[in-house]
């Protein structure tokens, strides 16, 4: 009878240690990715000019330069008019990304909206889109600037089976 509780001691010993072991492998802090349904990406299909928009704010909300290079041709151009100085300035695409780093970096939030498009034209390899938007750059609790205008964008693909990139982008903020 002694031996027969001892072996069903160890039976019981190695399906608690085999449910421990299993259990190990589970941190529900830890959560596995959920990929049953492939339309729940965060980024939006590149093959439209809506999801462009939609990853550039995804870009702005979470601070990802990554994302937002992807956004720009490699012959990027970004133009804005200068107040104080009273004149057109345009940057290529290195300078856009130190600044946007730049940005992205040195601020608290970022709320980026975008509006109605207000023009949109061209084929399917080239496009003009004119789009109104807001901005709110959260410095500090005490340092909040707004921003409301328009962006020019030309948005440029080599195929139809590739992705909109912004080829141009020609900022029409109001000071």
């Amino acid at each position: 009878m002694a031996h027969h509780r001892t072996t069903l001691k160890w039976f019981f010993a190695i399906i608690l240690f085999g449910l421990i072991w299993l259990s190990g492998c589970f941190n529900p802090f830890n959560p596995r990715l959920d990929t049953s349904n492939p339309n729940n990406n965060i980024l939006s299909d590149q093959k439209t000019i809506d999801g462009v928009f939609q990853n550039f704010k995804y870009a702005y909300t979470f601070k990802d330069t990554t994302i937002y290079g992807q956004l720009l041709t490699d012959d990027f151009t970004f133009t804005y008019y200068d107040y104080d100085l009273g004149i057109q300035v345009s940057w290529d695409r290195p300078t856009e990304m130190k600044t946007t780093h730049g940005l992205f970096v040195n601020t608290q939030d970022l709320s980026l909206i975008w509006n109605n498009i207000i023009s949109q034209d061209g084929d399917t390899l080239n496009v003009d889109v004119k789009r109104s938007f807001n901005l709110t750059i959260t410095f500090n609790p005490s340092d909040i600037l707004n921003f409301y205008g328009f962006a020019e964008m030309t948005m440029t693909r080599p195929t139809t089976h590739d992705i909109w990139k912004i080829k141009t982008w020609n900022d029409q903020t109001n000071p």
